[in-house]
């Protein structure tokens, strides 16, 4: 062994939460809080721990500069775990890009970063606009009947309905509907899929609850709606030749270039990013909007400027075309100190393939690396005010703005290195998008929980607010015309 290996702290130094045998920490694990709990123990044990779930062995880091080296050695250094692949394809999932590994991963990647780029979602933007006219007309309605909106459902619709027409070129209206929408159907998978990661037992597979029956009718109503969509695809390249060279939209591209030989694609892994595209759009987006709305709520003087922002720069209350949507500056920089304080994605876990170090710490081969997201972007010892939400921070042209060498580079909320977000772009204009929406077309009354408590911060794979609404009054007509 060399010197440097032997200085090496290994997996059995690390200090961390006693655990008890077979199962390890596995029963202390709670999945709908489980940043929480890291997090708490990253203050007991420090920026790195150990912990055993079950045969699992994982090294919790805290540190943003050792998340980032291990982010960036994605995808040869680090891949998906296993169990997420185990319980993705037990459930009848097909897989995509956010969960594929190796090359696989790579030919995916290259499709899906081009349905993408921002040309192609200022194609789609004046869809994005008609979806958001269906938000304003629903919040409208809750104005003038004065019922509580339920934020988190009401976005999730605004994101279903406006990622499936950008990927898929498809129009399901969910916001003007009530019934079982497939909204219902995806709110179940992402849930159970993390429940399942840290199950200690699959009692699933033995002594199926309801839960689980109803679970099944949801994956295969959304496996039904993905067939659906690449149908509709395939229907219009058949009906368009011409479409062939220039794709309309995410879908059309994947089935073309599956059609290419030797792609390495196949309808399971086109359907795979149809679902991918689906759960993920969904969940993160809605509840980081959901998320920026509380914090306004509860900063009157960052709300009073979004709204002005917003009112000037669209002064008719109509939903924002492309160019105004890029001078939102100061409601894009209360999205992300949104996501600073309150990411939707507040752990990271991820799987050595080769043995690897961090920091002092050898990693061995097969071992989990869970990235707590959250922790050094919250403390003072690295950003100035850290637990006050101050999206000034990210204003270029504030004088006490602090360099790049912190809250920007310490938060991540949209991933690192070669496997960051795809959808990044489009998700900063679909915020920017419903925050116009809402400061342009109405005057928030409250936002609040039944209990007037903080939200609490459920986890089920994406982080969301429970239990948080809002009510709304409509502008004054002149106001909006003056």
């Amino acid at each position: 062994m060399s010197a440097v290996a032997s200085r090496l702290r290994q997996f059995d130094d690390l200090p961390g939460p006693r655990g008890v045998p077979v199962f390890g920490n596995l029963l202390q694990v709670d999945s709908t809080r489980l940043h929480l709990q890291l997090e708490d123990w990253c203050k007991a044990y420090g920026p790195i721990y150990k912990l055993r779930l079950g045969p699992r062995r994982a090294v919790v880091v805290g540190d943003h500069e050792l998340i980032a080296s291990a982010l960036r050695d994605r995808p040869d250094g680090f891949r998906r775990t296993s169990k997420l692949e185990q319980v993705w394809t037990e459930l009848g999932l097909m897989g995509g890009v956010f969960g594929a590994n190796g090359d696989m991963w790579r030919r995916q990647r290259r499709m899906v970063m081009a349905g993408f780029d921002p040309g192609h979602v200022r194609r789609y933007h004046p869809a994005l606009q008609r979806v958001a006219q269906r938000l304003a007309q629903r919040w409208q309605q809750a104005a003038r009947q004065g019922t509580a909106i339920d934020l988190r459902a009401d976005l999730m619709r605004f994101t279903v309905d406006a990622i499936a027409g950008l990927a898929f070129g498809a129009e399901v209206n969910t916001l003007q509907s009530d019934g079982d929408v497939i909204q219902a159907h995806l709110n179940r998978i992402f849930p159970a899929v993390f429940k399942r990661i840290f199950a200690p037992l699959p009692l699933w597979r033995w002594f199926p609850s309801a839960e689980d029956r109803a679970l099944v009718r949801s994956v295969a109503e959304v496996n039904a709606a993905v067939d659906g969509f690449i149908a509709q695809g395939r229907a219009r390249l058949q009906a368009d030749p011409t479409v062939r060279e220039h794709p309309g939209n995410l879908l059309e591209a994947m089935l073309v270039a599956s059609e290419e030989p030797g792609s390495g694609m196949d309808d399971r892994q086109v359907a795979g990013n149809v679902l991918t595209m689906l759960l993920a759009g969904e969940d993160t987006t809605a509840n980081t909007i959901a998320w920026m709305i509380h914090l306004l709520w509860q900063n009157p003087q960052a709300l009073a400027r979004a709204t002005a922002e917003v009112r000037r720069v669209c002064p008719d209350g109509e939903p924002p075309d492309i160019d105004q949507i890029g001078q939102l500056d100061y409601v894009e920089a209360c999205a992300h100190e949104a996501m600073r304080l309150k990411p939707v994605a507040p752990q990271n876990t991820m799987q050595a393939l080769r043995d690897t170090t961090l920091g002092d710490v050898l990693v061995p081969e097969g071992a989990l690396v869970i990235a707590v997201m959250r922790r050094d972007a919250t403390s003072e010892a690295h950003i100035r005010d850290a637990s006050r939400y101050n999206p000034e921070r990210w204003l270029a042209d504030n004088p006490a703005r602090q360099n790049a060498s912190d809250a920007k580079r310490i938060s991540m909320p949209f991933g690192a290195g070669p496997r960051i977000c795809p959808g990044r772009y489009l998700a900063l204009v679909e915020i920017k998008m419903a925050m116009a929406t809402l400061l342009g077309r109405f005057d928030i009354e409250d936002v609040s929980t039944a209990d007037g408590q903080e939200p609490r911060e459920l986890l089920q794979l994406a982080m969301g607010p429970v239990g948080l609404t809002m009510r709304v009054r409509e502008r004054d007509a002149q106001a909006v015309l003056q």
